[in-house]
């Protein structure tokens, strides 16, 4: 690995590197459609951070974002929790299980710290910042603004959820935030691709590709 390149951003900024787990890649529980396209787009994005931090969808076996928990309810429907609208998903990153671990292929080994979500039963996760009930922080924020980071760069799977969840709670943290488009891959459920990157633009979250970043 290039350590030159890898020290062209310092600790003012940081690589988001969202949720690359077996079970977004394809032939997974929950694919991304090209997927694991964005994973050397990554290792090559990751040589230039200084700072990187990795996230995990961990979710217990039984959470509720599982169609397979809510009785005659199919993946892709939706219900209403008390927090709010919630997609019910195949079951995916389950603790422990091997679709939850990271793609075997992401080399980022200087990455300083995994945040976990989604781990209570309860509540989704999305976003590496706050959780679904848009109160629970993750701990993110605090760990950032203490190491001197004023921007993030998102990458990972997928856009239109976690990706940009991520990014716009990094803006309402008050941290600057790009997306690195030809780093993550959609779902792109019911037009939720196109929705992502309008509320991306109007909250000022940057839309990057990684040639433009490393230029």
């Amino acid at each position: 690995m290039d350590t030159t390149l890898r020290r062209r951003f310092g600790n003012s900024d940081c690589l988001l590197v969202i949720d690359v787990q077996n079970d977004f890649m394809p032939g997974g529980a929950l694919a991304v459609p090209e997927g694991d396209q964005v994973v050397p787009v990554i290792n090559r994005l990751a040589e230039a951070f200084t700072h990187v931090v990795l996230t995990q969808d961990w979710h217990p076996v039984d959470h509720v974002s599982f169609a397979v928990n809510h009785a005659g309810a199919a993946p892709f429907q939706t219900t209403t929790l008390p927090y709010g609208e919630q997609v019910l998903w195949p079951a995916h990153c389950v603790q422990g299980q091997a679709g939850a671990e990271l793609h075997p292929q992401l080399a980022v080994p200087h990455a300083r710290l995994v945040i976990r979500k989604g781990h209570q039963r309860e509540v989704d996760s999305y976003s590496a910042f706050v959780e679904a009930d848009r109160t629970t922080p993750t701990g993110l924020a605090g760990y950032l603004r203490e190491h001197g980071v004023r921007r993030v760069v998102c990458v990972g799977l997928a856009t239109d959820y976690c990706v940009a969840w991520s990014a716009l709670d990094a803006r309402a943290a008050g941290f600057d935030a790009v997306v690195v488009e030809d780093a993550c891959r959609a779902i792109d459920l019911n037009g939720s691709l196109d929705a992502a990157w309008a509320s991306l633009a109007k909250a000022g979250v940057g839309r990057m590709r990684a040639a433009e970043l490393l230029s």
